[in-house]
């Protein structure tokens, strides 16, 4: 039996501006996927549902592990702040289903739950800033080429849209906001009014109101969202208000108004519309008492060649419109990325094989030396088959790359130790690629030296005295690191493709979104018959954060 998705937007954060069905759906459901702060967020609502938090930038695990447990039969709410439509999981979950082929007829159910959007929250919180057209803008160039941010600016500048900026800035990305700014004073005044709501409604809740001209002497973040008034918005009483356009046909300071309610709708009130203020349908007196005099033969003639050349005119100036017009096509830059090797064994290069990588990379595209035995390349391209059919064409192994397996193989002393090497090239052609949550690297190496290394990757494979030591659990990286726990000794030839690829399989099934194999170890206790025992240092390291 399917189970069901909940892509649930909780509003700003507080529970009360959270609606009923987001908090029933909550705990309805038996697992909640989300961003950690998220999921902290809403702490008080869980009752014992599993739990699965990722950190920034780990978006799309979580959807392909709610799609996951969904299929498996459960109820899984996936949790955005805000509106899940609005820069929120909605739209990521939709599109892993359709990779996968799903059908609402027949697929898992799918409820998105709506919240209330930065938008809305901030400006309750600022006054009345988005009472006319207004539009969300999001600074981020992680996923959009900036190219194409700064036109949207430009445009909704131009067309005195009430701007709202989303992602305005983090600790890497510091220019945007100074773009945009620079951007928005070409179309407005420096005296706009600018509203800075960091954390709305949650317990660190900040408010800045300012100006354009000013904006960027205060503190801007991740966390604060940023509303631009258009050319009307004005400031009263540390309010920001941006009038909707009554006093064009109301006195609001008198309850006596000079349009009474059957004229407010008549053409001549509103010259500012699209009619000019003028009533074609209606027909003038004067034309109705005129009688239609009787026409000459010539005069018909003249006035049906008058109404020809009408028709032509308006033809030509048609199809000149329509040459003019201007099709706007932004498709989504596609970075093709993928990883190649020689060979399982063969660690060497030929000089086709590099002249080739430098033709596909060109000058647009990188390649990144790894020391997993790969190169990585990144190539923008709208034809990623004709590149992977001239990189096959030389005799490279592809792989793709991210958190999938992969093999990482000895050289076998160049060949001569090659009795384990078919057992190298059965595990990769079964796994290679396989999606898990996080990367997986499996060294083997062909002989009792390990010269490779294969100890302390996350699954290491030896083959020695015609047959196979296995260790679990490596910790790869740290200043903790460590070698994996030697789990068994003299496992029989045609036997280790079968019990690798049921450890790999336990992993993908059970492993939450982002977790290494190490920590999964520990966390379960037992994989297929093997028990984690503690393998880390026993004396006490400081720990260091990212960048000490």
């Amino acid at each position: 039996m399917l189970g069901k998705l909940l892509v649930i937007g909780f509003g700003p954060g507080s529970f009360e501006h959270m609606t009923k069905r987001a908090q029933d759906a909550i705990q309805e459901s038996d697992c909640i996927i989300g961003y950690k702060t998220y999921v902290e967020l809403i702490k008080d609502l869980l009752i014992d549902q599993e739990i699965i938090s990722t950190g920034m930038s780990e978006e799309v695990s979580r959807a392909q592990a709610a799609v996951h447990l969904a299929e498996e039969g459960k109820t899984v709410a996936v949790i955005s702040s805000g509106d899940a439509g609005v820069y929120g999981m909605a739209g990521l979950v939709y599109e892993v289903l359709i990779e996968k082929g799903w059908k609402e007829a027949t697929g898992v159910s799918v409820e998105v739950i709506p919240g209330v959007s930065a938008i809305n929250s901030c400006a309750s919180l600022l006054g009345a800033p988005i009472m006319h057209d207004a539009c969300t803008i999001s600074l981020s160039d992680h996923l959009t080429p900036w190219d194409l941010i700064e036109k949207r600016i430009d445009a909704a500048a131009q067309a005195d849209f009430v701007i709202t900026l989303y992602n305005p800035k983090s600790g890497r990305r510091t220019r945007q906001i100074q773009e945009a700014q620079r951007i928005l004073l070409n179309y407005r005044s420096p005296a706009t009014p600018v509203g800075l709501v960091k954390s709305a409604y949650r317990d660190r809740q900040h408010i800045v109101i300012t100006d354009l001209k000013h904006m960027l002497d205060h503190d801007i973040g991740m966390l604060t969202t940023v509303v631009i008034g258009n050319s009307t918005t004005f400031l009263y009483d540390n309010k920001i208000i941006t009038p909707r356009g009554y006093q064009r046909k109301y006195t609001l300071n008198s309850t006596e108004q000079r349009l009474k309610p059957h004229e407010r709708l008549r053409h001549e009130n509103e010259p500012w519309a699209l009619h000019k203020g003028k009533n074609d349908m209606v027909q003038h007196p004067e034309k109705c008492k005129e009688k239609n005099p009787e026409r000459s033969s010539l005069q018909i003639a003249l006035e049906a060649l008058q109404k020809v050349e009408k028709n032509f005119d308006k033809s030509t100036n048609n199809k000149q419109m329509q040459q003019k017009q201007v099709v706007v096509n932004n498709p989504i830059t596609s970075i093709f990325e993928l990883a190649v090797s020689p060979g399982i064994a063969n660690k060497k290069f030929t000089s086709k094989q590099m002249m080739i990588l430098a033709e596909v990379v060109g000058d647009e595209g990188s390649m990144e030396y790894t020391p997993h035995h790969q190169i990585i390349l990144r190539i923008p391209t709208s034809n990623p088959d004709l590149i992977t059919k001239k990189l096959d064409d030389v005799g490279f192994l592809l792989e793709p790359i991210g958190d999938v397996f992969q093999l990482k193989a000895c050289d076998f002393c160049e060949g001569e130790k090659k009795d384990s090497i078919p057992y190298a090239e059965e595990l990769h052609e079964k796994l290679s690629g396989l999606d898990l949550p996080k990367e997986l690297k499996v060294g083997f190496n062909g002989c009792g030296m390990a010269c490779f290394g294969a100890v302390n990757e996350d699954i290491g494979i030896i083959f020695r005295k015609g047959k196979f030591d296995l260790f679990l659990g490596a910790k790869t990286v740290g200043r903790t690191a460590h070698p994996g726990q030697p789990v068994a000794e003299g496992i029989e030839p045609e036997k280790i493709v079968e019990v690798i690829e049921k450890i790999v399989h336990e992993y993908k099934e059970k492993g939450h979104p982002n977790e290494r194999f190490f920590k999964y170890f520990k966390r379960v206790g037992n994989v297929q018959g093997y028990t984690y025992k503690d393998m880390a240092p026993k004396i006490e390291i400081e720990p260091a954060p990212c960048g000490d």
